[in-house]
């Protein structure tokens, strides 16, 4: 076919037109700067007088913490001292301790034929 040839010959234009030459600047500016949304708009004046006043969720530097523990209070010291563990009032840990129409509902052969065919055995 003709059609071919005659657009694999064409060039392609493209439809962005870009104003100028490509040009990189002579300088850049590469000092660090506080970011526009910054609520100071000052850096800090040191990595650890920033992390002193940092949170992630919760402070990063709780006093008394050691520095072999992990960041906040979790796995920082055994299940034991956390005291018993037991549910509140009208709370529960496991759906097999609320009502029986809270448990789950056990699956029907229909219903499990169904999920291994992806359902062609719905529409025999």
């Amino acid at each position: 076919m003709r059609t071919t040839a005659v657009l694999k010959n064409a060039t392609r234009t493209p439809l962005i037109k870009f104003l100028g030459k490509r040009t990189t600047p002579a300088s850049v500016d590469h000092t660090p700067h506080a970011h526009p949304a910054s609520p100071s708009q000052s850096l800090p004046d040191s990595f650890a007088s920033y992390r002193a006043k940092a949170q992630q969720h919760g402070p990063l530097n709780t006093p008394g913490r050691a520095a072999s523990q992990s960041y906040g209070a979790i796995g920082g010291s055994p299940g034991v001292t956390l005291g018993p563990v037991e549910p509140r009032k009208g709370e529960f840990f496991d759906r097999q301790e609320l009502p029986t129409r809270f448990h789950r509902l056990p699956w029907s052969e229909l219903e499990i034929e169904a999920i291994e065919t992806g359902g062609a055995s719905l529409y025999n």
